[in-house]
C-alpha cells in the first residue's frame, strides 16, 4: 500500500448539537488521550445557553477517527480545515483544550479567514509539560495486559491495576481507561499509542508562526495549573495581540471538568452579541 501522505487529512468523526442558526457554529478539539465525548455535556450547555450549533470532533489517532502515523499540528488543523469545507462552514468559533487548544491556534494563525474568535482552554502557543510524564504513561498504556473474555468492568479494573504504579493520580487513571475498547473479544487502546509516542516532542511543542491573528482571542486557564503562566504573556501577546486572559479559581488542567459551571459562563460571555 502507498504510503499515506502529509498533505493528506483524515476525514474526522464528529457530532453535532443544534444551536440557533443566527450565530456562528462553535467547534470543539479535545486534548491529548481525550475524545469528542469530553465536550458532550459542554455542547449541549452551550447550546442552552442559546450559542450557535456545536460541533464535538474526534482529533486523528483519538476516537473514533482515522489512525495516521503523522501527528503534527499543521496536520492536525488541515484535518479541521477539511471538516469545515465539507459541512459548508465558512466561519466559525474554535475552542480547544490543551493538544486541541494548540490545533486550534495553528489553524486560527494559518487561517484566520475561517476563525471568528478563538478560546484556548488552559493551553499557551509554547512549549508544554515535560515530555518524560507522557512518555511514562504511554509505556504504561502499552504494557497492559489483558486476557480475552472479561467482562468490561473486570477489564477496566485489571487495567486500573497495572496502571497505577506509573499513573498515581486516579483522575487521571479513569481518563485514560475510557480509550479502552473491545473489538471482537479483545481489549485494545482505541488511542494510537505508535504515533503518539513517536510524535510527543512535537505535541508537547508548538509550531513557529509570525504573523499574527487579528480575531478576539480568550485563554481559559485553570488556577491550579501551570499550563498558562505570566511567562508565556509575551508570546501570547505576539500571536494574538486581541487574546484576554482569565483564569477560573480553583479548577486545575481539565478546566471545564472542575468547573462546569463556571468554564460555561465564561465561553457563553466570550460568544459575540447575538
Amino acid at each position: 500500500p502507498r504510503r499515506p501522505s502529509a498533505r493528506r487529512a483524515v476525514p474526522l468523526a464528529h457530532g453535532e448539537v443544534g444551536g440557533r442558526g443566527d450565530r456562528p457554529p462553535l467547534v470543539l478539539l479535545h486534548g491529548l488521550f481525550g475524545s469528542r465525548g469530553n465536550f458532550q455535556t459542554v455542547a449541549k450547555a452551550l447550546v442552552r445557553g442559546g450559542s450557535g450549533k456545536v460541533l464535538t470532533l474526534d482529533a486523528r489517532n483519538h476516537g473514533g477517527s482515522p489512525h495516521s502515523p503523522l501527528m503534527s499540528y499543521e496536520a492536525m488543523s488541515l484535518d479541521v480545515q477539511h471538516l469545515l469545507s465539507r459541512l459548508g462552514i465558512t466561519k466559525c468559533i474554535l475552542l480547544g483544550h490543551s493538544m486541541g487548544g494548540k490545533t486550534a491556534m495553528t489553524l486560527a494563525l494559518q487561517r484566520p479567514d475561517l476563525v471568528e474568535r478563538l478560546i484556548s482552554v488552559d493551553i499557551s502557543p509554547v512549549s508544554s509539560a515535560p515530555v518524560s510524564e507522557f512518555s511514562a504513561y504511554i509505556s504504561a498504556m502499552k504494557s497492559v495486559k489483558i486476557p480475552d473474555g472479561l467482562s468490561r468492568s473486570a477489564a477496566r479494573q485489571l487495567a486500573d491495576d497495572q496502571l497505577r504504579p506509573v499513573v498515581q493520580l486516579p483522575q487521571l487513571r479513569q481518563f485514560l481507561l475510557t480509550n479502552l475498547v473491545e473489538v471482537e473479544g479483545r481489549y485494545v487502546w482505541r488511542v494510537n499509542l505508535e504515533a503518539i509516542s513517536h510524535h510527543l516532542a512535537d505535541i508537547m511543542n508548538f509550531p513557529i508562526f509570525h504573523k499574527p491573528y487579528p480575531g478576539p482571542a480568550l485563554f481559559l486557564g485553570g488556577s491550579n495549573s501551570p499550563y498558562i503562566s505570566s511567562k508565556d504573556y509575551p508570546e501570547i501577546q505576539r500571536l494574538f495581540p486581541k487574546a484576554d486572559v482569565q483564569y477560573i479559581e480553583g479548577a486545575g488542567h481539565i478546566v471545564h471538568q472542575d468547573k462546569f459551571e463556571e468554564f460555561i459562563t465564561a465561553v457563553l460571555n466570550f460568544l459575540p452579541p447575538p
